[in-house]
């Protein structure tokens, strides 16, 4: 059985992060079952979450989870795509990645009123003197490596623009179609699904959720991901 390291539901989503969600959403599409277990990133073989075990082996990133299920179990997340589609789902999975996750992270870690709703949470089980202190350093540390990453380097509106920009990209390359290649979700819509739940997560007030709104096809869609493999929370 698989064991599935996670930080668990929060911020009325199934799960805080979008990397653990496209991982739960991996599994489900591949139909296989998996326990889940809740962990800190410092326990983690590369110091994030998640990461799986299986049989003795520990295999740590999303991405490297798919890579494990595709050559263990004979999953192809790609049946039935093209070369381009390929191409498609793996540049799209980046942009989701690479940008759109830093978008979230600025909005729930870096905005005073988002951080008191949701991430200050994480710290209510340290002493009450040093909660302050803790999360502090923890926003200190994302506001660096989010101006490392260049994304905080631009002024609010410039970063609105970006996510608008990279959403109305996303939701004119899924079309009508219930999923992004056709009628059965593929690999990609296991990364495209996790961060459009994330930035729908109704604890913030974000630029992301606000531009997600104005697409409502792209809207339907994280509804479908969500009442297709999360039932339960509906």
């Amino acid at each position: 059985m698989i064991t599935l390291h996670t930080f668990g539901p929060a911020f009325g989503l199934p799960e805080a992060s979008p990397f653990v969600t496209k991982a739960i959403l991996l599994l489900k599409i591949a139909g296989l079952d998996f326990t889940t277990k809740r962990d800190v990133p410092f326990k983690a073989p590369k110091g994030k979450l998640p990461f799986i075990e299986d049989d003795g082996q520990i295999i740590a990133d999303s991405t490297f989870i798919r890579f494990h299920i595709e050559k263990k179990y004979g999953f192809d997340y790609d049946a039935g795509l093209t070369p381009e589609q390929k191409a498609t789902g793996w540049a799209l999975e980046k942009l989701c990645e690479d940008q759109l996750y830093w978008m979230v992270v600025a909005d729930r870690w870096l905005d005073d009123a988002n951080f008191a709703r949701g991430p200050a949470r994480f710290f209510d089980s340290a002493p009450a003197p040093l909660r302050p202190l803790i999360g502090a350093m923890v926003r200190r540390k994302i506001r660096n490596a989010a101006w490392a990453q260049g994304l905080l380097r631009h002024t609010p509106e410039e970063r609105r623009l970006l996510a608008r920009r990279s959403l109305e990209a996303v939701a004119t390359l899924l079309g009508d179609k219930p999923f992004l290649f056709g009628d059965e979700p593929h690999g990609a819509d296991a990364t495209l699904g996790a961060f459009a739940l994330a930035a729908l997560s109704p604890t913030f007030e974000c630029a992301t959720r606000e531009e997600i709104g104005k697409l409502p096809n792209l809207l339907a869609y994280a509804h479908r991901i969500e009442a297709r493999f999360f039932p339960d929370k509906n």
